[in-house]
């Protein structure tokens, strides 16, 4: 048995002491690692990971363009749409982001039980009210609730948005949904639990110097389909062979190919005295001072592709392309 005496340091060791000098290097870094802790909510657990994330981007963004596209075909003016963000929030902390009053329509998922909320910011609203009763849509926003007239002139476009989202969302989970209601307070507003999880998509629409928000709000309950079986999804896909990948590439191109896109060709614009202007009726001939072989510009959806000359084809009118214009730049 060994007799060599043990050290002071030796027996603070064995006893678990706290007096181990600083120049015991080996335990100075294991005792000063700071802890990386995360808060998780296990009755809220996130289900947007990244991949689903980037999912969700692109359905959502098919709804901006369809959106955009209309709204312009509407307005007859230059609107612009874009997605902001796709998150999950509780129901409270969805309404607490809701100006007072607000415009959220509320519309029932059938057979489902449940129920969404589409909201439209109040700059949005008014200048919509305006445009559709002959303004310019310039005015200021309005403050107080819209009237029972103003809502329904509002109602078109909310129908034509829940449309667009019923239809991004067939693919993943088959939705039907109708509008049932209005509500210009948040705190009323209750279409889940506060506590519960809904999916929020932010989308921003902006015209001249007016700008606001869209909001539209699912409950992640009827979502349910989409977020377990992306998983599964992506690995049947890993497992089809070359074969069954190419007639995949080939069922999707064709589908694009056949994809209808709006087709306008605008003559240039020209001025009339609002003293003809009142003088117009039903028959009458204005002159615009245009020549006949004048250019037009053709425009594939809300892009200005090519330039073409009017004329008629069978006694149908038609316009031959004569030039292209360049491409503008991809935002990808």
């Amino acid at each position: 048995m060994s007799t060599e005496a043990l050290s002071q340091n030796d027996i603070d060791r064995l006893l678990g002491g706290s007096s181990t000098r600083a120049d015991d290097a080996p335990d100075a870094p294991f005792a000063a690692a700071p802890l990386d802790l995360q808060v998780y909510d296990f009755r809220r657990p996130h289900r947007v990971s990244k991949e689903r994330l980037r999912t969700l981007e692109a359905m959502y963004e098919r709804l901006v363009k369809g959106l955009e596209v209309w709204l312009i075909s509407r307005m007859r003016g230059q609107i612009e749409v874009r997605l902001q963000s796709v998150e999950q929030f509780s129901f409270a902390e969805f309404t607490l982001s809701l100006p007072m009053p607000c415009t959220s329509y509320i519309f029932d998922i059938t057979g489902t039980g449940q129920k969404g909320v589409l909201d439209i910011g109040p700059e949005f609203s008014t200048f919509l009210v305006d445009r559709f009763f002959g303004g310019e849509g310039a005015g200021a926003s309005l403050t107080r609730v819209l009237t029972p007239i103003e809502r329904m002139a509002v109602r078109s476009v909310a129908d034509k948005i829940t449309a667009l989202l019923q239809e991004i969302w067939q693919d993943h989970v088959p939705l039907d949904l109708n509008i049932t209601g209005f509500e210009s307070s948040p705190e009323i507003l209750q279409v889940v639990n506060r506590e519960d999880p809904v999916l929020v998509a932010n989308l921003e629409f902006s015209t001249g110097n007016v700008s606001s928000l869209l909001l539209l709000c699912l409950p992640l309950t009827v979502l349910d389909k989409f977020f377990t079986s992306s998983g599964q999804q992506r690995l049947a896909l890993l497992s089809t062979n070359e074969r069954e990948r190419e007639q995949t590439r080939q069922r999707s191109e064709a589908a694009l190919r056949a994809t209808k896109v709006p087709i306008t060709a605008r003559l240039p614009d020209f001025r009339l005295s609002l003293r003809d202007l009142s003088q117009i009726i039903e028959g009458s001939i204005i002159p615009t001072g245009i020549p006949k072989d004048a250019r037009v510009i053709v425009r594939a959806g809300t892009q200005d592709r090519f330039i073409g000359h009017a004329g008629r084809v069978n006694g149908n009118l038609a316009v031959r392309v004569v030039d292209a214009l360049p491409s503008p730049p991809s935002n990808f």
